[in-house]
């Protein structure tokens, strides 16, 4: 399938399709007419870079995931023996330590917004 079904498909737009294959989470086949051709793996691989994302990983946390993207990412990343959840593991880890730093900083900020506003 084209880029625009496959973008479809895959519940995103054809630039984040280019995006992912730009920094190589993604690599289509081309047509002869040079086309990029993609297949439901292809799909499905994009479905997994957004769960990823959606669940605060960034683009580059999601590259390490690279070799694993085409498997289905565990509902739980403590699941004992799997490779997929040990890297998993470590980085919603290292994801979940750096959200809660900025949390806590735009708490700080709302916080002494909110103290200058008392009246």
């Amino acid at each position: 399938m084209q880029i625009a079904e496959a973008a479809r498909a895959a519940g995103t737009t054809p630039r984040a399709l280019r995006w992912y294959q730009q920094h190589g989470l993604l690599a289509p086949r081309r047509s002869p007419a040079g086309y990029r051709d993609y297949d439901e793996s292809a799909v499905r691989r994009v479905r997994h870079i957004r769960e990823l994302l959606s669940l605060g990983f960034t683009l580059a946390d999601v590259q390490a995931f690279v070799d694993v993207l085409d498997r289905e990412i565990p509902a739980d990343f403590t699941q004992p023996g799997s490779p997929v959840c040990h890297l998993a593991l470590e980085k919603a880890r290292a994801r979940l330590a750096a959200l809660d730093e900025r949390i806590a900083a735009a708490t700080h900020i709302r916080d002494r917004l909110a103290e200058r506003l008392k009246d």
